[in-house]
């Protein structure tokens, strides 16, 4: 059940605040102008010890409480991205750039047509030349658009901790720790990205780690998860309500 409507004031008229968009009617649209914050995340391996929808669970818990902070409308999450770098891995399901970019551009239009202001709240990276490009084309044809990455590190973290390690071990943890499989816990690849690019760019994630970690999940912490999480949602939240997008829809 939808919870009764609270009103702020945002393009001359109320909108609904604090509320998700699936448990909605849409007479709870009449007269209002919500932003409407729209999750991306991706279905794809994240090492033996972290579910496939990682990604999409971190974007979404970002972007709630993101909307929250600032009065906005959560949409369900698009839980599908650019995943190729993943596919020798089952249970990885990858649209690619082209069609991702194809879905946001015309999930974007219907939305806009309600919906005066959107934000992509971004949970993996393979998706960026996606956001790029297709925001870019929302806004030139004049549709108010932006999108936001939520990746984020501890000071003094490795810079070699890129997938299923200490930050995103520890953001679950931290999210929802029944999910986590503490016992099948592997150290990944820690070598440095540049290094690691050739064989990458060739073979994709399985190439450079079989167990398919980048990072060193073991030194993860639900205390660690709590501290990188307040970061992320505070660095969105900073982005979204000071509304400077780039060219290509950052907000920066």
């Amino acid at each position: 059940m939808c919870p009764n409507p609270r009103r702020a004031a945002v393009y001359h008229r109320g909108v609904i605040a604090g509320t998700e968009l699936g448990e909605c009617t849409y007479s709870q649209f009449d007269g209002t102008a919500p932003t409407l914050m729209v999750p991306v995340g991706s279905t794809e391996q994240h090492g033996p010890h972290l579910p496939l929808d990682t990604d999409t669970r971190i974007a979404t818990a970002v972007a709630r409480s993101v909307a929250a902070g600032l009065g906005h409308l959560l949409a369900p999450a698009i839980p599908y991205g650019a995943s190729g770098e993943h596919q020798s891995f089952p249970g990885t399901i990858s649209i690619g750039t082209a069609a991702l970019t194809a879905v946001l551009v015309e999930y974007a239009r219907s939305a806009c047509d309600w919906a005066p202001r959107l934000v992509f709240v971004n949970g993996h990276g393979g998706n960026l030349d996606a956001l790029r490009s297709a925001t870019a084309t929302l806004r030139r044809e004049g549709r108010d658009t932006g999108w936001v990455s939520v990746r984020a590190q501890e000071p003094g973290d490795s810079p070699a901790d890129f997938h299923a390690g200490h930050t995103e071990t520890s953001l679950l943890l931290h999210l929802c720790p029944q999910v986590v499989r503490r016992e099948r816990y592997v150290r990944g690849n820690t070598a440095p990205l540049a290094e690691l690019l050739p064989a990458l760019r060739s073979g994709g994630v399985a190439a450079v780690s079989p167990s398919g970690v980048l990072g060193d999940p073991t030194t993860a912490t639900a205390a660690a998860g709590s501290r990188i999480f307040a970061d992320m949602v505070a660095d969105c939240l900073r982005r979204v309500r000071q509304w400077r997008p780039g060219p290509d829809g950052m907000l920066g």
